[in-house]
């Protein structure tokens, strides 16, 4: 019986040793796609990877607006980067199952251009934000962002309201 106690904690190892090494393919380049655009589109400004990563029919749902298509994905970040020109966004945790990727990440700028009808600050912020991706095709066809909005309107000095 007591070896039958040892031969557990192998087993599971095992096991999850294999669940970890047969990573579903797509899965993984679901991943990629979705880290790509965080490393190069939204911190670094590399507008003409869009075509290459959303799809033309793609929807996005961001607090207080949505956009749709690759068109609106490039008003979006080229507005977002005017006001914020040395944003990054960083992925901390990401999880993924075939055509879904979500990522939580951390997003710093300084605020040097009009925001949202709003004059410059010059304030550097740093926010959590949380992004829920679904793919076809490995193309991001909709995704849904839940940024910290209190903590970044904290951080641009906004006044919270009474």
């Amino acid at each position: 019986m007591s070896r039958m106690y040892r031969l557990v904690p192998v087993v599971a190892t095992m096991m999850l040793m294999g669940c970890a090494a047969s990573e579903d393919p797509v899965t993984v380049k679901n991943v990629e796609v979705v880290h790509e655009v965080f490393a190069e589109i939204w911190s670094k400004g590399n507008v003409d990877l869009i075509g290459n990563v959303f799809a033309e029919d793609f929807v996005g749902h961001f607090p207080g607006n949505t956009v749709h298509g690759r068109e609106g994905v490039l008003a979006e970040v080229i507005a977002h980067r005017t006001a914020f020109p040395d944003w990054t966004e960083e992925p901390e945790d990401t999880i993924a199952d075939r055509d879904r990727v979500v990522v939580r990440f951390t997003s710093r700028g300084t605020n040097l251009g009009d925001f949202l009808g709003n004059p410059p600050t010059g304030n550097h912020v740093e926010i959590s934000e949380v992004a829920i991706f679904r793919l076809s095709d490995g193309r991001i066809v909709e995704q849904w962002v839940y940024p910290d909005i209190l903590g970044l309107q904290r951080q641009l000095g906004k006044k919270e309201h009474q």
